[in-house]
């Protein structure tokens, strides 16, 4: 009976306000910007997009992966999710005069080229998903001017040049995503200042550097839960300090070049799930409050030069998000 009812109340709340929709005028600069996408790019979403009005004209209805919102007396385009449509061609810079975009998805096509710099004009957007596309050339800093950015997908792509610390001025920014490009240089120590990032994902890259230099700004990281560093190139030990990150359940280590000890201090971590130590330079012993850990579901050793008798904990297997995790 309660469903019924909310279906039949939500029902009537967008009868009442599809009117409104229809009456209000989608704002020109709106019109015009993703009208010059449907011209230039040829995308094969927009068999689709009929008609001259993105957000539908009474007759046509507004156009697929389009959403629009009402702003006093105008529509204007917040949404704009166009994936897995193999798309070609560079990234359609006419897309950062949707300055009311909360929502920019065009994961999984075939985009080249950089991202414009004009990408910092988005003052409004949450979520870039650009992951699994073909873009080169550097991670603009103009990023770092998302203030409301809370999901960055960058992963999948030829991004060079060093990670821009510009990103650690994003306050809101909970996922960053940067795995599977060519970047270089080391990590910046600034991204431990967001105090809401919960997922950071760096590996396979051509980073360098040490774990210490990471974390080097007292009470860095303070919701970090999982930390991905894999395939790069990074070096020296792990500092006891990393256990300063209480909140951590994914840490993945694994091909680098580190070594050392493995310190006691890591199986204080209270909900530490997740263990890749697997290819590296690793000596000595595993201390056995690890084995006792009452999360540790997964510590994977091999490819070190651990002391004969130290046994790996869990069955290894590569830890992949799904669509879903991605854009939680």
């Amino acid at each position: 009976m309660a469903l019924r009812f909310s279906l039949a109340a939500f029902s009537l709340i967008l009868l009442l306000s599809y009117p409104l929709l229809l009456n209000a005028k989608t704002l020109k600069r709106d019109m015009k910007a993703l009208n010059e996408i449907k011209a230039s790019l040829g995308w094969r979403v927009v068999y689709a997009w009929v008609g001259d009005d993105p957000c539908g004209d009474g007759d046509l209805p507004p156009w697929s992966g389009v959403t629009c919102s009402t702003q006093g007396d105008y529509r204007v385009v917040t949404e704009l999710e166009v994936y897995a449509v193999s798309i070609v061609g560079p990234f359609p810079t006419a897309v950062t005069n949707l300055l009311d975009l909360t929502r920019l998805d065009l994961h999984n096509n075939k985009l080249t080229g950089p991202i414009p710099p004009q990408i910092g004009r988005l003052k409004r957007l949450k979520m870039l998903n650009l992951r699994w596309n073909k873009l080169q050339d550097v991670i603009p800093p103009e990023i770092g001017e998302l203030k409301s950015l809370t999901h960055l997908h960058l992963s999948f792509n030829s991004f060079k040049g060093e990670i821009p610390k510009e990103l650690a001025n994003l306050p809101e920014l909970r996922y960053l995503y940067l795995q599977e490009n060519r970047l270089v240089g080391r990590i910046p120590a600034e991204l431990g200042t967001l105090q809401n990032l919960r997922h950071l994902d760096v590996g396979n890259n051509h980073l360098v550097g040490t774990i210490r230099e990471l974390i080097r700004i007292e009470g860095c990281f303070p919701a970090l839960r999982n930390l991905y560093l894999n395939n790069n190139y990074l070096t020296g030990g792990i500092p006891a300090q990393l256990a300063n990150l209480t909140k951590l359940e994914i840490l993945y280590l694994s091909y680098n070049k580190m070594s050392g000890i493995v310190p006691l201090g890591l199986s204080h971590i209270p909900r530490l799930t997740y263990l890749y130590l697997d290819h590296n330079q690793f000596s000595g012993r595993i201390p056995d409050a690890f084995y006792k850990h009452p999360f540790l579901k997964d510590m994977y050793i091999e490819g070190n030069a651990f002391r004969p008798g130290v046994k790996p904990i869990g069955i290894h297997k590569v830890l992949e998000l799904t669509d879903t995790e991605f854009l939680v």
